[in-house]
């Protein structure tokens, strides 16, 4: 079936599957988006539970054995031990005990956990099923100074950015269609006032702003309740370019044809836009948003990095790097596997930027395809 024979969401659908790196990170980012919704019940551990005895252990991924002396085996793992460092003081590694076998099972009870709140439940995707103090635990990506499994404070944290990501992308959205759109339609002294509004918001300082607004919260605020100021807060700071952007788009549409037919038959104001001229930005506002999102993500790691942004115990990607950044700034030779929320960041905010980019391709007329 050839282009012009397409509906317009065909079009743009067949026009994005062609931009490969843009598919491949749409489909990334859908199944980091399912893991984190998971988090609780794919992490082997409370990701605020502490092993005492086992701080900086690295990642065990390496050491999953398939092999015993029989052949063949289960997956399992040896016990740990943990002994000083042969040539730093104050540095410890760990070391195999093979006396002590540990089998990898899935579906196995630990912590117990509300799944979103709303159901309490212990069974976790795998692990050993060994209790807290046990040296036959499976930390996959390691654990922290504390002894806090990395693996379940990355899936719990990613969850939390996502969803910090996606309430201020919708709030922001609102607010800066709901404006622009007000601003663009009426015109008059309407748009003067908005426009100068926008003007004077666009020529804060963004982060100087964001950390203002953020050190106005109060600091023994409950964190649910500082959860939801960061993200109005994040709003605040981001509509005002859509909104700049949107004016522009109901300005133009609002002079097309079968707006002024529309109102020629007497058709409502909220009808026009409702049914008229917000559909036809959809595909605008899509690929804003998406790309929207990086910002985001980026804004709320570096509020909770410099101390302004999420606390404890919430957990999030930033506030994870800030811990590190604190604690053991000078000893990151040692625990490198501490800098693996950063690559999570990092990988997100790049997929995210390659949909987007791969979208705005996509939805935009004068693309031309490869053959």
């Amino acid at each position: 079936m050839s282009d012009a024979t397409l509906s317009l969401k065909k079009l743009i659908w067949r026009r994005f599957k062609r931009r490969k790196l843009g598919f491949l990170s749409a489909l990334l980012i859908l199944k980091l988006t399912l893991i984190f919704l998971c988090a609780d019940f794919i992490a082997p551990y409370d990701h605020d539970v502490q092993h005492r005895r086992a701080p900086y252990v690295p990642p065990m991924w390496d050491r999953i054995h398939v092999w015993d002396e029989n052949g063949p085996s289960w997956p399992f793992v040896y016990g740990l031990r943990r002994v000083p460092h042969p040539e730093h003081i104050g540095v410890f590694r760990y070391e195999e005990d093979v006396s002590q076998r540990f089998p990898l099972q899935l579906f196995v009870k630990g912590e117990p956990y509300a799944w979103w709140g709303l159901w309490e439940m212990d069974l976790h995707l795998f692990g050993t099923g060994t209790a807290a103090n046990s040296p036959g635990q499976f930390f996959l990506l390691g654990t922290n100074q504390s002894g806090q499994d990395l693996f379940s404070q990355i899936l719990v944290g990613g969850r939390t950015s996502l969803v910090l990501s996606a309430i201020v992308i919708l709030s922001s959205f609102l607010l800066g269609v709901a404006l622009g759109g007000i601003s663009g339609y009426w015109g008059g002294w309407v748009d003067t006032a908005l426009q100068r509004l926008v003007e004077v918001t666009m020529g804060l300082p963004r982060l100087a702003l964001l950390l203002a607004l953020s050190a106005a919260i109060p600091s023994k605020a409950p964190p649910m309740a500082r959860f939801w100021a960061i993200a109005g807060v994040l709003a605040l700071v981001s509509w005002a370019p859509l909104a700049r952007v949107v004016r522009g788009q109901f300005l133009a549409l609002r002079e097309e044809d079968y707006v002024q037919a529309a109102k020629a038959i007497g058709a409502s104001s909220a009808r026009i836009i409702a049914r008229h001229i917000l559909p036809n930005t959809t595909s605008y506002l899509v690929v804003a948003a998406t790309l929207a999102v990086p910002g985001v993500l980026i804004l709320e790691s570096v509020l909770s990095f410099l101390g302004f942004g999420l606390n404890v115990p919430l957990v999030s990607w930033g506030l994870l790097l800030k811990q590190v950044y604190e604690s053991f700034v000078t000893n990151l030779s040692f625990y490198p596997w501490l800098l693996l929320p950063g690559a999570f960041l990092f990988l997100t905010v790049l997929a995210f930027n390659l949909v987007g980019d791969a979208l705005r391709d996509a939805v935009d007329p004068f693309t031309v395809d490869a053959t």
